[in-house]
């Protein structure tokens, strides 16, 4: 017994286990600076171990870190893709490595047999082979891994962590509870991913039938649905039906409603206009077409409400990842939707022709009941070039709509938080003239209500009367330096910032108590101090009556004068 029990012996990197269970609520802390801390304690930890590090360890460092960077801020999207994607590589490929055999197996059927999720393998395939997944999957992934890592290899180290003194059935209880649970979270995530893969399929059929028809007849692009198209269409309606949320996360994904610079090529459209109106964003005619089919048969007002709801939280995503050509699209995406659910007034006066014309562009006909307050949060939540027209779209289609100058200060704010100056459409003068932006401008304002008060001063006078006023300045300071002249001080011209200075300290002095003293001095006894009576004109006041205070002795008499000359400290 004695030397099996030796055989299990080995060497570890940490010094506890009071060491190990801090490092382990560190990695798995929300807080940055102790993910940082455990992150070092697992490099000297390596450091120790040399090439025998276990790989679970390293596996939840190097995801642990790309959780660090991400919520820093400083790398752009696609770097944590490539961070990310690094990370879940290794992690699939280290953990997988030790159940190959002699022959090669399929890494999905090794990863199974882990229990770790399928759709894991499958962004680690992507990442390798195809093109890299989204921003959003990555994170998904990671945290999937990690929790994986925790059940799985840190919760099942030196005795199962911190509560040993549990009953083995009690612990046995909990653990098929875990298991069953944990068992729950993976056929749900295996569930969405196989549903994430078939919304993504009828999507790109959709865009090949959209394409083909085209190509077949180009004199009018997109006319009624084909067989194949309408049996597709109700295909994605039924789908819809069971998960609206997933078909628009995947509809919001690039190559759909937002799309490549290859797919704007392929339907004539000019890639680089979007970017110069990102104020006011339109989608071009022949994209918006593309999808209208699409559009109108999942038009409800819940799919609408879903869709607008999401279009805003994606374009707040964009205010900490910008990305210009996305943020267009979905603000262009928002404008098409609440401008298809307007009531202009000069609708009212247009001819049948004109309102057919007018209807065959919009994604739904008749005017549905939005949610207004819900998309003014939204809107106001996510600031981009954008905002002060959606805004502007938003305030005017409103059911109740807010008073006129509530909507003109929103608007004023807006512009001002994006930066946007409002167009010369939208302001009025004496709105534009409201509109300040930086010192400058306050200062033009200042001057612009100096001329309004006086409108018969030229600006020749203007300027005399500033260039006089500088002149008495200038006098002034040398009536200043010629009172002092012959004494210690002098009238300083310099441009100091006095705040970085203590109070009766000036620049250039040095710390020698000695150089506070003058060479000339007078004297004078406190019997000597002239006082000063208060007059009693000037409390000559109607309707009061103050009293007058009189000098009845000296202000100091020779016990105060004592006891200030005791409580004096010389250098």
């Amino acid at each position: 017994m004695k030397k099996s029990s030796e055989k299990r012996r080995h060497v570890v990197a940490w010094a506890n286990k009071a060491e190990w269970d801090q490092v382990l609520d560190y990695l798995y802390s929300k807080d940055c600076a102790l993910q940082r801390f455990a992150l070092h304690r697992v490099s000297a930890w390596r450091a120790r171990y040399a090439n025998s590090s276990p790989v679970a360890v390293d596996c939840t460092a190097d995801l642990v870190r790309c959780q660090v960077l991400d919520r820093a801020g400083q790398l752009d999207a696609e770097d944590l893709v490539l961070l990310y994607g690094a990370g879940l590589v290794r992690f699939v490929n280290l953990i997988t490595e030790r159940q190959q055999g002699r022959s090669a197996r399929p890494l999905r059927r090794l990863a199974g047999n882990l229990n770790i999720p399928e759709w894991v393998v499958n962004l680690r395939h992507d990442v390798t082979h195809r093109k890299l997944p989204t921003l959003k999957w990555c994170r998904k992934g990671c945290a999937v891994v990690l929790e994986w890592l925790q059940q799985e290899y840190w919760s099942r180290q030196l005795g199962g962590g911190p509560n040993e003194d549990w009953d083995s059935e009690s612990d046995g209880e909990d653990e098929e509870v875990d298991l069953k649970r944990h068992g729950d979270e993976l056929v749900a995530r295996q569930k969405e991913m196989e549903a994430y893969k078939i919304a993504r399929e009828l999507l790109i059929s959709f865009e090949k039938e959209q394409y083909q028809a085209s190509d077949r007849l180009p004199e009018d692009p997109w006319p009624a649905p084909f067989a194949d198209m309408s049996w597709l269409l109700g295909e994605i309606k039924q789908f819809a039906l069971q998960s609206s949320n997933l078909l628009i996360d995947v509809l919001l994904e690039d190559g759909f409603l937002v799309p490549t610079a290859e797919q704007l090529e392929t339907l004539g459209c000019d890639a680089t206009s979007a970017h110069g109106a990102a104020a006011e964003p339109r989608l071009a005619q022949a994209f918006l077409r593309f999808w209208l089919p699409l559009l109108k048969t999942l038009n409800s007002p819940s799919f609408i409400h879903l869709l607008l709801e999401k279009l805003f939280v994606e374009l707040k995503l964009l205010t900490k990842e910008p990305n210009a050509h996305r943020a267009f699209y979905i603000a262009a995406w928002i404008s098409e939707i609440i401008v298809c659910n307007s009531n202009k007034f000069e609708y009212h006066f247009e001819t049948k022709g004109q309102k057919k014309a007018r209807m065959k562009d919009r994604v739904f006909v008749n005017r549905i009941q939005l949610r207004w307050q819900q998309l003014l949060s939204a809107c106001l939540d996510s600031p981009c070039v954008s905002t002060p027209r959606l805004l502007q779209l938003v305030l005017d289609d409103m059911e109740h709509p807010l008073p006129l100058e509530t909507r003109q200060k929103l608007l004023q704010l807006c512009s001002i938080y994006t930066q946007d100056a409002p167009s010369a459409s939208d302001a009025s003068p004496q709105r534009r003239q409201q509109h300040i932006y930086t010192l400058e401008s306050l200062h033009e304002k200042l001057q612009h209500s100096r001329r309004l008060a006086h409108p018969w001063r030229s600006a020749a006078e203007a300027e005399r009367s500033e260039s006089s006023q500088e002149y008495k300045w200038a006098d002034g300071q040398a009536e200043k330096a010629k009172l002092l002249r012959g004494s210690p001080w002098q009238v300083c011209n310099d441009k100091v910032l006095w705040k970085n200075y203590p109070l009766g300290k000036v620049p250039g002095q040095s710390d020698d108590p000695s150089r506070l003293m003058v060479e000339n001095y007078s004297t004078m006894t406190v019997f000597d101090q002239p006082v000063e009576l208060e007059s009693s004109t000037t409390h000559n006041v109607p309707g009061s009556l103050a009293a007058v205070r009189t000098a009845d002795g000296l202000l100091w008499n020779h016990s105060d004068v004592n006891m200030l000359k005791s409580g004096l400290q010389l250098f």
